[in-house]
This record gives structure tokens, C-alpha cells and sequence, in this order.
């Protein structure tokens, strides 16, 4: 790739890349990162914040697509193919085990959740392909067309979107175990 070539080649050209960026870029970066390091202490997470995640990691995921390739014929190609990448990363994922020391808190209707980096890894992983992804397509618009990245782009895209939603749904499924339903309080 032209990127990866230039900067091999040319490190200091990030320089020149990162000056080019908009601010609100920065913005995101540091709210993604204060977000994947709240992740990797031990903490209490309700269910809307732990659902959260992964929506919001979708959704900068095809965001990701619609920017790069929305303006080409295969856009709704490209977003079965995500969909298809996601759910069969989670199918293949639904036998996931909750993490170690994990558990679901009756009394104040959250999970506890031992840290981990994981969620870091991954934030950052969908941050930077769609940055990287961006300033390639900048410098060479045409890769928009070309079906081979497009396609290799999207299906990334969809299974990282598919690793954050089985992740959150091994998790919530500690609080489906425990939580009675209907019939039996009536019983």
C-alpha cells in the first residue's frame, strides 16, 4: 500500500499527515482511549454501558465503509459483506466464556468486570484501520473502486464488529442466567 510504502520509507511523513488532520480526529482518539483504559481496571458496568461498546464500535465500523466506499457502486455489496463477516464472527465466537471473576450483581443490576486490555486492542484496532484507511484513500482515491481492498477493508471491519458484539453478549449473558424471569417469580 502507498501508506505503508511512503512511511517506511518516509517516517517523518507522519508528521505532515497528523498536521493534516482534523482536530475532532484528536478529539475522538483521546475519547476512545480514555474509554479502552476505563477497560482495563476492575469495574462496575451496567448493562446499557456494556451494550454500548460494541454499538458504538459497529457504528464507527460502517462508518468506516460508508466513507471509504460510499460513493462507488458495491456500497451495498459492502455492507452485506460486513454483516456476513460480523455474524459469522459471532457465531463462531457464542461459545465465548465470560472473563475470569466476572459476575452479575443482582442488587445493583451490573456486571462485574475484572480489567482487561482487550477492549484497548480492539478500540484502537477500528480507530486506526479507519484513520489509516482514510489518509490511504486521500492519497490515492481510486483504491475506492478497487474491489479486492474494498472488500479485504470491510470484511475486517465486520469482524471486529463481530469479536466487540460476541464479547459484550458472553458478558450479558451473566445477567440473563441470573435474572429470574416471569413464570418463576410467580411460582
Amino acid at each position: 500500500m502507498l501508506l505503508a510504502q511512503l512511511l517506511a520509507q518516509h517516517p517523518e511523513a507522519i508528521v505532515d499527515i497528523v498536521r493534516q488532520t482534523p482536530s475532532w480526529v484528536g478529539a475522538l482518539l483521546a475519547f476512545l482511549l480514555v474509554l479502552g483504559l476505563s477497560a482495563t481496571r476492575t469495574r462496575k458496568v451496567s448493562l446499557t454501558r456494556l451494550v454500548l461498546l460494541p454499538v458504538a464500535m459497529g457504528g464507527l465500523a460502517l462508518w468506516g465503509v460508508q466513507a471509504a466506499f460510499g460513493a462507488t457502486a458495491h456500497l451495498a455489496a459492502l455492507l452485506a459483506l460486513w454483516a456476513v463477516c460480523a455474524a459469522a464472527v459471532l457465531a463462531a465466537c457464542s461459545r465465548l466464556t465470560p472473563p475470569a471473576g466476572a459476575h452479575w450483581n443482582t442488587s445493583t443490576r451490573s456486571i462485574h468486570l475484572p480489567g482487561s486490555w482487550v477492549p484497548m486492542g480492539l478500540i484502537l484496532a477500528v480507530f486506526l484501520m479507519k484513520y489509516g484507511i482514510g489518509v490511504q484513500l486521500a492519497m490515492e482515491p481510486s483504491l475506492a473502486h478497487d474491489t479486492g481492498f474494498a472488500g479485504t477493508v470491510t470484511a475486517l471491519y465486520g469482524l471486529l464488529s463481530g469479536y466487540f458484539a460476541a464479547r459484550a453478549l458472553c458478558v450479558l449473558r451473566l445477567a440473563r442466567g441470573a435474572v429470574p424471569t416471569l413464570r418463576s417469580r410467580q411460582a
